[in-house]
């Protein structure tokens, strides 16, 4: 354990409605009906939010650096121009029906720490740096995070640009159609901490009455594409022994791949089929092809490795049965991540100087900070998010919770930067 974190600084604070209204302007940027955010990676609107998030950071006097994959760096300079700066930072897209609190919560309570620190005249030795990572929700191109993963070495460049969407767009041609593509080489600003603020996402603080998440680290996950190819043929001439249905085999694959995370609950398992494609669907047509996405998450990297196994046996023995062939292609791996103990202790030790309640646990969703924690000493901090919900138009944290979370980083990231005496 380090020393215990010093007494806070009473004035210390952050603007609890400046910070609710940043958050609810930003949210007009893509507002959907139903009150959520739809800013899908590098389109006009997520130009838009940089935009916004630029022209804050700039007012608040802060040097901005863009590098070839689309990452802002804001940075609030220190006495120390040769120290590596305290950074945060998240995303500002969103899925197609998201919310006005994933990812962006974390960038502009980041900016947030800025305008308080200039509030109250403080320096610091070491600067302040907030990072918008591109693309990491992996809704438009895949896979997630991708562009955090160039930073850390997980991905190069050239495979992250040539990425494409649905339309055949390709990353490198959407950061250049809304000019962020920058000259700086991805992974050449280096911090010397990283700290993520995050809603849970999750149902875990809310239930269990806890303020504060300090977030020790992340759930292993893997990413797949599962392609079941059978016969398309007429839906009455065709009896049902003689069938190939490329559906009736992928639902029970789906139910089969369901059951498999319910027996590993105990070890944090999940399984999670977020999409699924009939390829040329009509209703009177045997489904011939079906894509489905193909999530499955665990606690260990063993854990996460018997599920998989477990996985790829039953897909093939239902393919058998049914008659269909299948192509099983893993898109994305990301092992099991525990942040920086010092980091966490740093953390938990300004949430008890704070008052606030907290337990630590480790998150069951992805993160930049998970591709950062190879590169830098890195922790999270998570707030509850209401009834659990996420990557949903009616996610909500309170005012009050997003107070104080932003309240907590600013106290860790004040001490980390050093006060200028």
């Amino acid at each position: 354990m380090p020393e215990l974190i010093p007494e806070l600084i009473p004035e210390l604070k952050i603007n609890a409605e400046r910070i609710w209204n940043s958050l609810m302007e930003m949210g007009q940027i893509g507002e959907t009906a139903a009150g959520g955010s739809c800013r899908l990676a590098l389109t006009e609107l997520d130009k838009q939010g940089r935009d916004l998030f630029v022209r804050w950071c700039r007012e608040a006097g802060c040097e901005i650096h863009i590098d070839r994959i689309g990452n802002i760096y804001a940075r609030r300079p220190g006495t120390d121009p040769d120290a590596l700066p305290i950074a945060t930072g998240s995303h500002l897209d969103t899925q197609p029906t998201g919310g006005k609190f994933d990812g962006v919560y974390g960038c502009l309570s980041g900016l947030e720490v800025i305008r308080s620190l200039n509030d109250q005249g403080i320096t610091t030795r070491r600067p302040i740096e907030v990072v918008i990572w591109t693309n990491e929700e992996g809704s438009r191109f895949a896979p997630a995070m991708v562009a955090s993963g160039v930073y850390a070495g997980k991905f190069t460049l050239e495979y992250a640009l040539q990425q494409r969407d649905h339309q055949g767009i390709s990353l490198d041609e959407a950061l250049k159609s809304i000019g962020y593509q920058g000259d700086i080489a991805v992974g050449a600003r280096r911090f010397q901490r990283f700290i993520e603020l995050h809603i849970e996402q999750g149902p875990v603080l809310e239930r269990e009455g806890e303020e504060i998440g300090v977030v020790e680290g992340v759930l292993g996950m893997r990413w797949y594409d599962v392609r079941v190819e059978g016969v398309s043929a007429h839906a009455g001439p065709t009896p049902m022994s003689y069938r190939k249905d490329a559906l009736a085999a992928s639902a029970l694959m789906i139910s089969e791949l369901i059951e498999l995370a319910d027996r590993r609950e105990t070890e944090s398992g999940r399984c999670t089929i977020g999409e699924l494609d009939v390829i040329k669907a009509s209703r009177n047509v045997i489904p011939g092809a079906v894509r489905f996405s193909l999530d499955l998450r665990n606690a260990t990297e063993q854990g996460l490795q018997a599920m998989e196994e477990e996985a790829a046996a039953l897909i093939d023995r239902i393919a058998q049965t049914r008659g269909v062939k299948v192509t099983l292609e893993q898109i994305w791996n990301s092992p099991p991540v525990f942040f920086d103990p010092d980091t966490v202790n740093r953390i938990e030790q300004t949430t008890q100087a704070s008052g606030l309640s907290y337990r630590r646990m480790v998150s069951g969703a992805g993160h930049d900070a998970v591709n950062i924690a190879s590169t830098t000493p890195t922790a999270m901090i998570f707030i509850p998010s209401v009834g659990g919900i996420s990557h949903n138009e009616t996610e909500y944290s309170t005012p009050e919770q997003i107070a104080q979370g932003a309240q907590i980083l600013l106290n860790v990231m004040h001490q980390a930067a050093g006060q200028n005496d």
